[in-house]
């Protein structure tokens, strides 16, 4: 889905120091406001197309969050889009940082700082949760939308990715690559049956 109008990179730079100056929490709070500036607010990519540069990103080494900035900057602007893009998210919140860990040594021990980062965490947690829904959906509603078999290869390497990951510590990298083969050989599969029908 291309933006109805090709934004300024005015307004793209506006977007995205808000983005920079908002993104407290890490990396699951800063999805959670991207997906909803450039999906929700300002209709710059689908969430389909947001779901697909997120499993995109997941293979490119260093931070997600910069490699998702750079392609959301470049269909918004090109070049100079991936340039004011990422200085736009950047520059507010590394100053931001520089200042909160300043002020941070100071009051770090005291149990006021403790009992707010307490309650912080659990947010944290619960803003990843809902982008990870939002992000899971669409790949579903297509699955869905495509039979029962997809809907069953989709949990299918939902689940077995997680198992993965989390019992058996396999590389995300080897996760991401295994999936991908199930992913064309299922599509390749699909293919060949309605050519034969």
């Amino acid at each position: 889905m291309e933006p109805p109008h090709q934004p300024t990179l005015a307004k793209i730079l506006r977007v995205w120091s808000l983005l920079g100056a908002q993104s407290f929490g890490g990396g699951s709070a800063t999805l959670t406001l991207i997906r909803r500036a450039v999906v929700e607010e300002q209709g710059w990519v689908s969430a389909e197309e947001f779901a697909r540069f997120w499993a995109l990103v997941q293979l490119a080494p260093g931070i997600n969050l910069l490699a998702l900035t750079i392609l959301i900057g470049r269909k918004t602007g090109g070049a100079l889009g991936i340039a004011v893009s990422l200085f736009g998210l950047l520059f507010p919140s590394v100053t931001i940082t520089i200042l909160l860990t300043a002020g941070f040594a100071r009051v770090a021990h005291a149990s006021l700082t403790q009992e707010a980062l307490s309650g912080i965490v659990p947010a944290v947690v619960g803003l990843g949760l809902v982008t990870v829904w939002q992000i899971a959906k669409p790949p579903l509603v297509q699955s869905r939308a495509e039979g029962k078999d997809s809907v069953f290869l989709a949990l299918l390497l939902i689940v077995g990715s997680m198992a993965a990951a989390w019992r058996q510590h396999v590389p995300v990298v080897l996760i991401l690559m295994s999936a991908a083969v199930l992913g064309a050989a299922w599509s390749w599969r699909r293919s060949a049956r309605g050519a034969r029908s």
